[in-house]
């Protein structure tokens, strides 16, 4: 048995030497001079796709978490978000599992205005890179929210028709809308909102200084009202230098006249008298008690005419009627606050909203108007005023009839006592009905048709439902926001309303008090929830 030397190793000399020769052989073959480099290649590729990996797990992370951030401060900066914001952001963060990166945000309360700041600003554990040399990775997120309401302008265009009266209609809908009122001035920078409103029902009367900012075609000084045409409901726009025609102030109900005093309190013209400013469109406010005020005030009397309170509505927030707004709000005596001189704002301003908000108990009915014939000139009806004696020419006979007395005479009743009536003065004071059926039909067999249905037209449902349809339709061609409420409305009434809107969650069909929670959907919608970073 032989033994090993203590310095002998494993291997014996001659299989070292030949183990040797062989790794020379192999070296210096070309066929093995790529070895080196692919295996740089090999770890070079293993540490990229590494790192590669770490990168997609971390975007995946990162979109995540600023996903979820984004969600967290749009929740903690709704104004009417009750909770602590930073225990809203913590509990959307603790949720979606990523917790661990929480870090208090910065909330910068303001008037009409809460802003919702959050940073994160760690790094991501990182597998593949670590091998490949490298480290943890920052990873970073920030959210910005904020709820405000920027520009707007609202039109609130209320129904004050005769059927209001009925079942609390007109007390529910001022309790609404005064609340609503409220809410939009209470968040809402000032002069940043606007709300005109109009209200409505035969026809919408217009203030005095507002009217003569347009050309009118005007007859007379009664009432402030305007005839529009079809083809004025195809626009939103209506130009202070086109001509309009006036509304003649009348009345076709009930048997009436101011001048004897007969029935004179049922004396309901299609369009109140100037003088009441209950019923008049109250332009660019943003006065919380002024509002209010006009809403308070309000009465119910008439038909319904959507379709006109609507034009109107839509015309306050078209650019058309800026000069009229300018003229307004300068100058001593004027009527709307000066900041809103510029407005309404051009439709394609980004910082500026404009809503309508139209509400009706009904549907469209007629709507009256005087025929051309009869709406300038002198009529042939004559009036003493001290003894309140109507007489009548016929031209027939060339005779006068005066009223309450038999037989014809060849003068008005003491003959130059009694004054000629312009038409615009004889239907001011006495209804179609009245003159028709107690002046003309004393001597006339058919002076009621010829006098009372004679003397006006109307404009009837389908005509005004159509007409309502496409004022509608232009001023959501335009960009305008319509919201609709259907309050305790009949169905022909709901489906001009659900045309109207904007979309079907523009549309509200309420009955009683629901109509407040109408008004109040609608004042939040109107917020401008915005992720501004």
């Amino acid at each position: 048995m032989s033994t090993r030397h203590k310095n002998s190793t494993a291997l014996s000399t001659p299989l070292l030497r030949r183990c040797l020769a062989k790794a020379k052989a192999y070296r210096s073959e070309e066929d093995g001079v790529l070895v080196k480099p692919m295996i740089g290649t090999f770890l070079a590729m293993l540490a990229i796709g590494g790192i590669g990996v770490d990168l997609m797990r971390m975007e995946r992370d990162r979109t995540n978490l600023q996903y979820t951030l984004d969600r967290a401060v749009l929740a903690a900066a709704d104004l009417d978000q009750q909770l602590d914001e930073k225990a809203v952001v913590l509990d959307y963060l603790a949720k979606a599992g990523l917790e661990e990166y929480y870090s208090d945000p910065v909330v910068t309360p303001g008037f009409a205005s809460k802003a919702v700041d959050a940073t994160i600003n760690t790094s991501f554990n990182a597998h593949m890179l670590n091998f490949a040399g490298g480290g943890d990775m920052p990873m970073y997120a920030r959210s910005r929210a904020e709820e405000s309401i920027d520009g707007v302008e609202i039109s609130l265009v209320l129904d004050v028709s005769g059927s209001m009266r009925n079942n609390n209609r007109l007390t529910n809908l001022k309790i609404a809308a005064k609340e609503f009122v409220k809410t939009m001035v209470d968040n809402t920078t000032d002069g940043r909102m606007s709300m005109s409103i109009v209200p409505y029902a035969t026809q919408v009367s217009v203030p005095q200084e507002l009217l003569d900012q347009y050309t009118l075609n005007r007859l007379h000084d009664y009432s402030n009202c305007v005839n529009f045409d079809a083809s004025d409901f195809n626009s939103t726009s209506l130009s202070t230098d086109d001509t309009l025609t006036q509304t003649m102030h009348f009345s076709p109900w009930y048997y009436s006249d101011k001048r004897t005093g007969y029935y004179s309190s049922y004396f309901t013209p299609v369009c109140v008298d100037a003088s009441d400013t209950t019923r008049q469109i109250k332009p660019f406010q943003k006065d919380l008690t002024t509002l209010q005020g006009i809403i308070d005030n309000l009465w119910a009397g008439g038909n319904t005419s959507i379709d006109i309170g609507m034009k109107w509505g839509t015309a306050l927030l078209d650019p058309s009627a800026r000069p009229a707004i300018a003229a307004l709000s300068s100058g001593t005596g004027s009527t709307i606050p000066s900041v809103f001189s510029a407005r309404p704002s051009a439709y394609t301003s980004t910082d500026t909203v404009k809503v309508i908000v139209l509400m009706t108990d009904g549907q469209n009915t007629s709507q009256y108007f005087i025929n051309n014939q009869f709406r300038e000139g002198e009529s042939d009806v004559w009036f003493h005023n001290g003894h309140k004696v109507y007489s009548t020419y016929n031209p027939g006979n060339g005779k006068y009839r005066w009223k309450g007395y038999s037989g014809w005479k060849d003068n008005p009743y003491r003959g130059g006592e009694s004054s000629r009536l312009q038409y615009t003065d004889l239907y001011a004071k006495t209804s179609t009905k009245y003159l028709g059926y107690y002046i003309y039909g004393e001597w006339m067999s058919n002076g009621y048709n010829a006098w009372h249905h004679g003397s006006y037209s109307y404009h009837g449902n389908s005509e005004k439902n159509a007409r309502t349809r496409n004022i509608c339709q232009a001023a959501k061609d335009q960009g305008i926001i319509v919201y609709t409420i259907g309050f305790e409305a009949p169905s022909n009434g709901v489906a001009v309303l659900q045309d109207c809107a904007s979309s079907d969650s523009h549309y509200f069909d309420v009955d009683g008090l629901e109509i407040a929670d109408a008004f109040a959907s609608i004042a939040t919608s109107i917020r401008q929830l915005r992720l501004t970073q």
